[in-house]
């Protein structure tokens, strides 16, 4: 097809080294074939809700920018606090620091009883450049009209991909921020107000092998001290929590997965239109009776079909999916929570029994009695917080859900009175060619 070597190379150039940042007005593309957004009036819904509403310290993301593999995130801040030197910060972070901070929390024994918010998951493009990559290499007996159709297509999904992986990141940091406890450590002010480079390297594969070691252990001893040990919870409402976190992190896990493929199933349905548009707009092209205007029309209608389709699939992505995935992770979070809480009663049931022997023994018991009150101290301290903290993620998952999913099903109203008036009037356009 003439020309078409060009447009095609064109294209896949330009996606093999530029991600952007969706529903943004301008995009500037740099020598260095760079991409960065700037938006302020569209801002990305959170999925997480701050229940808190102290304004004296506000984060967020203004800018990104990403140089093939690695995103770069424009983090500022806004603060009354005292210990910040100025009152507006801005600093670039990329994900290895997000990471950095969140593991810096975890091994923070002061914050065992607090759900750590859930680290943001690491941007991901491969599946969007498979897509670009075979756009490239496809046949020729694709039109120039499907092509960019296609390319639009693709363009979408990768202004989708990156508008949700800076919300995630974003979101992360408002929890912190948010957070009465969490916000005051040092680690967080260092990541918003240093100004260079963290010098945080990505995780190797030892590294991630011992994480993964290292959740093995942890579920194996949490089944050790509920099963083979008999240790009993000694208080209903965590008993209550811990049942009813199980139950619902595995029912979200299932739903997370049936509404990923239903939006797989609208974005499928949407491209199938392409080449049936394409199709009756050729057929109306080489029509020269009164079919000619009947096949254009409806080539017009699966077009228009094929945004709406697309809108829908996006919808979901953002309302529902994100919504499911997010609450996925923070579920964990809580359930994580709760372990800890578990190894702290066990360890004070430990530290009662070794008393015991003590004074039986009457040896060591000053050491004994020293070890079995830090551990009560410790175990009703993380208790305390705990309890505070479950109830704060109730509230927060429930105004969460309940924003989401309402504006979800205004949405879903919307595009079907849009689809069925398209094709009402579609259909009086075709009749009155009769």
């Amino acid at each position: 097809m003439p020309g078409r070597r060009g447009w095609v190379a064109s294209w896949t150039a330009l996606g093999q080294d530029l991600l952007c940042f969706g529903e943004c007005r301008s995009l500037t593309q740099t020598e260095n074939h760079q991409e960065a957004f700037s938006d302020e009036e569209s801002k990305i819904r959170s999925v997480s809700v701050d229940l808190h509403n102290d304004s004296s310290l506000q984060v967020e993301i203004s800018d990104a920018v990403s140089e093939r593999d690695k995103v770069k995130f424009t983090v500022q801040t806004k603060s009354t606090l005292t210990h910040f030197k100025k009152a507006e910060l801005s600093v670039v972070r990329q994900h290895e620091e997000f990471i950095w901070l969140h593991d810096a929390y975890m091994e923070n024994e002061d914050y065992a009883g607090i759900i750590i918010p859930p680290a943001p998951p690491k941007p991901d493009f491969e599946a969007s450049r498979e897509k670009l990559q075979k756009l490239g290499e496809g046949d020729t007996s694709m039109t120039r009209e499907e092509f960019t159709k296609v390319k639009q297509e693709l363009e979408a999904e990768y202004l989708a991909i990156f508008k949700k992986t800076v919300a995630m990141h974003e979101v992360f940091l408002q929890r912190l921020a948010a957070h009465p406890i969490l916000r005051k450590d040092h680690n967080f002010y260092v990541f918003l107000e240093y100004d260079q480079d963290l010098s945080v390297r990505g995780k190797n594969k030892k590294e991630i092998l011992g994480g993964f070691l290292k959740n093995i252990v942890k579920s194996a001893d949490e089944v050790l001290i509920t099963g083979v040990s008999g240790l009993k919870e000694v208080d209903e409402f965590f008993d209550h929590e811990r049942t009813f976190l199980v139950e619902y992190h595995n029912r979200i896990k299932d739903a997370c997965g049936k509404a990923d493929r239903v939006t797989r199933t609208h974005k499928h349905l949407a491209e199938d239109y392409i080449p049936i548009s394409s199709a009756l707009s050729g057929l109306g092209v080489q029509e020269v009776n009164d079919l000619k205007v009947t096949f254009l029309k409806l080539a017009e209608l699966f077009e228009r079909l094929r945004k709406l389709e697309g809108r829908m699939a996006s919808d979901e992505d953002l309302k529902l999916t994100d919504l499911l995935k997010y609450y996925m992770r923070d579920s964990q979070a809580a359930k994580d929570l709760l372990y800890r809480r578990l190894r702290a009663l066990t360890d004070y049931e430990n530290a009662n029994k070794a008393l015991d022997k003590a004074r039986m023994k009457n040896k060591e018991v000053k050491q004994a009695e020293n070890h079995q009150q830090v551990c009560c101290q410790k175990f009703e301290k993380l208790s305390d917080s705990a309890r505070q903290e479950l109830t704060d993620f109730k509230a927060r998952r429930v105004t969460a859900f309940k924003k989401n999913l309402i504006e979800l099903a205004e949405l879903e109203l919307k595009h079907a009175k849009a689809s069925m008036l398209l094709l009402r009037n579609s259909l009086v356009a075709l009749r009155g060619e009769q």
